[in-house]
């Protein structure tokens, strides 16, 4: 039996389906090989619906906002409607809710998502705020999702601190590379190199350093991925 459908939920399909292009929904499929369909919603109409949906929302506790996200997840027959499930989790009246525990939620929509769009999305913009807040046990969270043997957990760990900049802690980005260095994975090679170039903003010399350490055991990709932003001397 599929699981009961919040008001919200009902709420959202109808506005989508009202925003969307049906011609544009085979090549968004197509374009994301995606076993679930599509409704033709592209990204700026679909931000504007969830907008207006979600303005001013406000739950009574963590609980109860994790409720509303899952509902509208795990009841999609459509990929926008997970893409606006991730809208739910980031708005303002969600901030206070971003702690350790709301792991258990996105660790769900990314096990049962297992795709790039889903993840990057979940993970760039969510889990900086969680180890800012949570500290050591989100490191350790991190740590443990390394060696996990689900890929998009060990892509989560590796891009866990995208937004970090020069408060990047080093030594857990790069034990959470270490365990995937030698997987043939691209989507793990991929995200080795993703996350070191973007350190590679704040700091360059320190991430042609690690790649020149590292060059028998980082993938070609990840080199090339990681040093594409760095001047060549």
């Amino acid at each position: 039996m599929p699981p009961a459908k919040s008001e919200m939920a009902v709420t959202l399909r109808a506005a989508l389906v009202e925003a969307a292009d049906p011609s544009r929904a085979p090549g968004m499929q197509a374009y994301m090989k995606s076993a679930m369909p599509y409704l033709g919603v592209s990204a700026v109409p679909l931000r504007k619906v969830c907008r207006n949906l979600f303005a001013g929302l406000s739950w009574a506790d963590s609980d109860a906002w994790q409720a509303e996200v899952l509902a509208i997840w795990r009841g999609a027959e459509f990929r926008e409607e997970r893409y606006a499930a991730i809208e739910l989790t980031g708005v303002r009246g969600a901030r206070a809710f971003q702690r350790l525990d709301a792991l258990g939620m996105y660790e769900e929509m990314i096990v049962s998502g297992a795709w790039w769009d889903y993840v990057d999305a979940i993970v760039g913009q969510r889990f900086w705020p969680i180890l800012k807040t949570e500290g050591e046990p989100m490191k350790q969270t991190m740590l443990a999702w390394s060696t996990d043997d689900n890929m998009w957990k060990r892509r989560s760990a590796i891009l866990c601190q995208l937004k970090g900049k020069q408060e990047t802690d080093l030594d857990l980005l790069y034990a959470c590379i270490e365990p995937s260095l030698d997987s043939k994975a691209f989507f793990l090679r991929k995200a080795i190199g993703w996350a070191l170039r973007q350190y590679a903003w704040t700091d360059p010399a320190e991430v042609r350093r690690y790649v020149a350490e590292k060059a028998d055991s980082l993938s070609g990709l990840s080199q090339r991925e990681a040093l594409k932003n760095i001047a060549v001397n």
